[in-house]
């Protein structure tokens, strides 16, 4: 079957001479793994990507929950800081892709949200090899519009620049994104301020990250000229960006499945105890009892997990990897935390076992003797008919006695 034509394949050979790359950048949680999803998935452009995925910790998440759109594009994964830390890995990872420059149009690379933008710009202007290969065609930075002044106004130590800071001045677009949670005032006074610090680029107000990729792809619009005028050292490569040393990340995986019960019960501890120190936390899981992959995603005390369309193949292996980006975190804490949640997919009880229920009535210590009339349900272990003269049907949410525990006379499955 031949290859599907991509636009490259129709332009001239001095157009296709260099490779037109987009950087996305933004603080965390903002809404960049989105807006590169919507990007993937619009039609309108006719493009094929090559997209480099950028995550500050060292069990990657963002290429898990890329769109379904993503497996006919050229993924590169790096972990760690693509500003700092794995820098010349960025290199290498251009020029590899270049050996593939017949299966994409453009580039996209998607940073970590606690990256400088400008020691990415860079790269493609003071590496020769790079420069005559890629052309740097536009910043585009994501910000959220319920947090990003907290962001600005964040105070770091001595030496340390601001990332929302960086992200924002470097921007040739700045997306306004979750509009729909602060006011028309307040959105008035955000791009004031976003204006203050870069009057030249352009804002497009959105929700879900969504923005016609007309305005944000092909805009040739990074201009080197604009970009010493703002920052004079932007081609010194003997500088170093540091980050703020109180801010990490933490992950977690491991093989098999989760309970949701106690992921929700867990998550709501943290955002009451941690939520204030919380900038991103997100993770790709396995529950127990659903084919379909779980995503959950938070910024500070707002989260948002669901089902998504996407499910697990057949031979995929089923896991649950967690990242926690944040000040001052308890790595031991979270990462306990997050490993209680494992569960077995395999049940004490079958359908029509004796149990007794724990639903907080006044006698029996709580609990009500019924049947099991479901197993794994709503990812819930158990649907258990009540014997209360009712047939009250309740959840059976964990699959421990403090939920559920064996009839007296009865034998565990």
């Amino acid at each position: 079957m031949p290859r599907k034509r991509t636009r490259r394949d129709k332009m001239s050979e001095e157009e296709t001479s260099r490779v037109p790359v987009t950087i996305i950048t933004g603080f965390l949680g903002a809404g960049k793994t989105t807006l590169l999803n919507h990007i993937l998935e619009d039609a309108s452009h006719g493009l094929r990507f090559a997209i480099v995925e950028n995550e500050f910790g060292e069990v990657g998440v963002d290429e898990r929950i890329l769109s379904e759109k993503a497996d006919e594009e050229i993924i590169e994964v790096m972990n760690g800081c693509i500003c700092c830390t794995v820098r010349g890995d960025l290199v290498v990872a251009l020029k590899n892709l270049y050996s593939k420059i017949a299966q994409f149009d453009a580039v996209i690379i998607e940073t970590t949200g606690l990256a400088d933008p400008a020691p990415v710009a860079q790269t493609f202007f003071v590496d020769d090899e790079i420069q005559s290969k890629f052309v740097l065609d536009g910043i585009i930075t994501v910000t959220d519009a319920k947090n990003i002044l907290d962001r600005l106004d964040d105070e770091k130590p001595e030496g340390v620049e601001n990332e929302a800071v960086e992200q924002v001045a470097f921007a040739d677009r700045v997306l306004l994104n979750k509009t729909d949670l602060v006011s028309d005032t307040e959105l008035k006074t955000i791009e004031t301020r976003i204006k203050q610090i870069n009057a030249s680029a352009e804002i497009y107000r959105c929700e879900h990250s969504k923005v016609d990729p007309k305005h944000l792809i092909g805009i040739n619009s990074f201009s080197l000229e604009k970009t010493l005028k703002m920052d004079p050292e932007f081609l010194d490569t003997e500088g170093e960006h540091e980050h703020d040393p109180s801010a990490s990340s933490t992950s977690a995986k491991f093989d098999g499945y989760l309970n949701i019960n106690k992921l929700e019960s867990w998550i709501s501890d943290i955002i009451q105890t941690m939520g204030a120190d919380l900038f991103r936390y997100k993770g790709v899981l396995s529950v127990a009892g659903m084919d379909q992959k779980f995503v959950f995603q938070g910024v500070g005390m707002l989260f948002h997990g669901n089902f998504v369309d996407a499910t697990w193949a057949k031979n995929e292996p089923r896991e649950c990897r967690f990242v926690f980006i944040g000040k001052n975190l308890d790595k031991g804490a979270l990462i306990n935390g997050f490993m209680d949640c494992k569960c077995s997919s395999e049940l004490r009880f079958k359908v029509g076992d004796e149990v007794l229920a724990q639903v907080g009535a006044d006698s029996d210590d709580g609990y009500v003797r019924g049947v099991i009339r479901k197993t794994w349900h709503s990812g819930n272990p158990y649907q258990i008919e009540l014997h209360d003269g009712k047939k009250t049907k309740v959840w059976g949410p964990i699959d421990e006695d403090d939920f559920v525990k064996a009839a007296s006379g009865t034998v565990e499955a």
